[in-house]
């Protein structure tokens, strides 16, 4: 009796499982169908490794489609590694542009060129203007004094191994007179 029912439950979750298998394998063609439609040269194309691009051609019989990245660099994929075709909708929310790097490459060149411009107003060049504190007075500015590269030591202790300090980096506020 246990025999047969257990034979039974096993026949019907095989069943299941290839039927979930075939619909499965259905909604997969229909999706590639769609791609395959869609992926015409001159559009927006995103590949598998999150490379964005123009696509330039598909070569059907080799597999191969070149996709242009940025101007004059041509990138030379296998035809399956095209993802999506990249629409204004998937760049957007609700009509406003989220303004998320799409890629990488995109977010550390926005990276460095914020980490450039907080140096850049940390330290001014020569004969620009820093901008001053807004919690101290104006007729007071912060100056930072040189650092002393030799360690400063002092007289041996009790057990006859000299003590070494380590310079220490202090700022001190200087008034002004104009």
């Amino acid at each position: 009796m246990n025999d047969t029912f257990l034979n039974i439950a096993l026949v019907v979750v095989l069943a299941l499982f290839v039927i979930y298998a075939f619909r499965n394998s259905r909604k997969n063609k229909a999706k590639q169908a769609e791609l395959k439609a869609q992926i015409v040269p001159g559009v927006e194309v995103m590949t598998n490794f999150g490379l964005f691009g123009t696509l330039i051609s598909v070569d059907e019989v080799s597999n191969v489609a070149e996709i242009e990245t940025s101007p004059g660099n041509i990138v030379r994929v296998h035809r399956q590694t095209l993802a999506k075709v990249v629409s204004e909708s998937d760049s957007t929310v609700s009509g406003v542009s989220t303004g998320e790097p799409r890629s990488v490459e995109e977010a550390m060149e926005i990276a460095n060129r914020e980490a450039e411009a907080r140096e850049k107003a940390a330290n001014p060049e020569f004969g620009e203007l820093a901008q001053p504190d807004a919690d101290k007075p104006a007729d007071e500015v912060v100056v930072v004094e040189p650092v002393v590269v030799e360690p400063v030591v002092e007289e041996p202790a009790a057990d006859d191994k000299p003590v070494v300090k380590k310079p220490v980096r202090r700022a001190s506020t200087k008034k002004v007179d104009e």
